[in-house]
C-alpha cells in the first residue's frame, strides 16, 4: 500500500472546510428564513431565547470558529474600490 501524497490529505481538508462553511452558512440563511417570516417564534415562555440561539448564534459561532477571517474579508468587499470625492479632497 503507498502512502497518499500530502496534496491529496490537503485537498481533502479544503474541501471538508468548503463543506462546513456551507452547511453553517445554510443552517444561518435557514434559521433567520425562520426567524423573520416566524415559523419559529423568537422567544417563547417554554424555551425562552432558545430559538434565536440555535438558528442564528449557532451557525455564526460556527462561521466564526472555522473562518475566523470571515468578517474581515466581508468588510473588505465592502470598501468602496475607488476613493470618494471626500477623500481625495482631503489628500
Amino acid at each position: 500500500m503507498r502512502a497518499q501524497p500530502i496534496t491529496d490529505s490537503r485537498h481533502q481538508q479544503a474541501r471538508y472546510h468548503q463543506r462546513l462553511l456551507g452547511v453553517a452558512g445554510l443552517w444561518l440563511l435557514g434559521g433567520c428564513f425562520l426567524l423573520i417570516t416566524t415559523l419559529v417564534p423568537v422567544y417563547t415562555e417554554l424555551l425562552g431565547w432558545t430559538p434565536v440561539f440555535w438558528l442564528v448564534a449557532a451557525p455564526f459561532i460556527v462561521l466564526l470558529a472555522v473562518e475566523p477571517s470571515l468578517p474581515r474579508k466581508l468588510l473588505a468587499l465592502r470598501r468602496p474600490r475607488q476613493p470618494s470625492l471626500r477623500m481625495v479632497m482631503w489628500h
